[in-house]
């Protein structure tokens, strides 16, 4: 029998919650804002008063059937379904055998990825049930709607480029994804004025490296003041007919276009693509003596309580695209099929 400790005055009658939920495929218009299931609390798991929701692009990914793999690859999924991962919010019930985690605590979390990604996760709601093992206490020096930015995005980099944090088998190579030393480096990111690329330049930055940011010119501004070195607007120059021997490029857009990138690292450098299905210079990356690797961002509550210190003294930052209540989830999704997206899109709950 399931045992929970909740909130003195938590509504216990209340089953119900809101939630974002759709029944089939497609674009923005099927997210639907309705009743649903409050979710039940299992061992080793807390329930979470969502305050914030991020935005990535898994959510829309899935939203659409991921259309974009093979059909083979495709999910498979139970609806209706909720979309989400990453929440900041407050923990409102533990199962009885959760010591970590108490009634109150600001949390952050990136919830059930990628075990959950196929509609587990289910972070578009008022309330979600998370694993003690992927939640952390949320930077007490940012607000709901910055901690709720940085989960994935920010995972994503630094399992990229710090610490990979697991042992799990690579789903997208045969070895292991290895970082590269960064201090002294010349280091491209393209793509840098989205969620995983600002983040990105950050740490590359704070472990030393000269940084080349890649985007739209409407970013410069604000990656100039997050510490860029350079800029190259790509809507006026190919990086690649300017830029030569750098050490290493983050590519946070990845997919076919990323060959393009090999002519600009030097021998013995890396190309790491954030996206890296349909990539196909991997003859050439060996014959110029480059590395090209990547890897699956997993949930990790420790690593979000080790980057919580970086979030919390300002070292990291959360750039904010822009907000919408949970009951316009799909603009929000119509918001983020427009591109040139800056840093996060959130959806306030609470």
């Amino acid at each position: 029998m399931e045992q929970v400790k909740d909130i003195s005055n938590n509504n216990e009658s209340t089953t119900t919650m809101k939630a974002i939920r759709q029944y089939e495929f497609g674009g923005p218009e099927v997210l639907l804002y309705e009743d649903a299931p409050m979710p039940k609390v299992s061992q080793g798991e807390v329930r979470v008063r969502v305050h914030a929701v991020g935005l990535n692009p898994p959510d829309w990914y899935l939203r659409d059937g991921y259309r974009a793999l093979p059909p083979e690859w495709q999910p498979k999924v139970n609806f209706p379904m909720i979309l989400g991962t990453d929440i900041s919010g407050v923990v409102d019930a533990v199962a009885d055998d959760v010591t970590a985690f108490h009634i109150g605590d600001e949390v952050y979390s990136m919830v059930r990825f990628p075990t959950g990604m196929m509609g587990d996760s289910k972070a578009y709601a008022e309330y979600v049930s998370v694993p003690v093992s992927e939640l952390a206490l949320k930077p007490a020096g940012i607000d709901h709607v910055h901690a709720a930015g940085a989960p994935m995005s920010l995972l994503t980099a630094w399992q990229f480029l710090i610490e990979l944090g697991h042992d799990e088998p690579n789903p997208l190579q045969p070895n292991p994804h290895l970082q590269v030393p960064l201090e002294g480096k010349k280091v491209v990111v393209n793509g840098a004025g989205g969620g995983v690329g600002h983040f990105a330049v950050q740490l590359a930055k704070w472990k030393g490296a000269h940084v080349t940011a890649v985007a739209s010119g409407k970013h410069e501004a604000f990656l100039r003041d997050l510490g860029v070195d350079e800029f190259i607007d790509y809507t006026k120059t190919a990086v690649e007919d300017v830029v030569r021997d750098v050490d290493l490029v983050i590519d946070g857009v990845g997919g076919p276009t990323s060959d393009r990138f090999l002519r600009t690292i030097k021998h013995g450098g890396a190309l790491f693509p954030i996206f890296p299905l349909g990539f196909s210079g991997a003859e050439e990356a060996e014959r110029l003596g480059i590395t090209v690797s990547a890897t699956q961002v997993r949930s990790s509550g420790a690593q979000l309580a080790e980057l919580a210190h970086l979030l919390n003294d300002g070292t990291i930052r959360v750039i904010i695209d822009s907000t919408f209540p949970l009951v316009d989830a799909r603009k929000s999704h119509e918001r983020a099929a427009k591109g040139s997206i800056q840093g996060k899109i959130i959806l306030t709950v609470a």
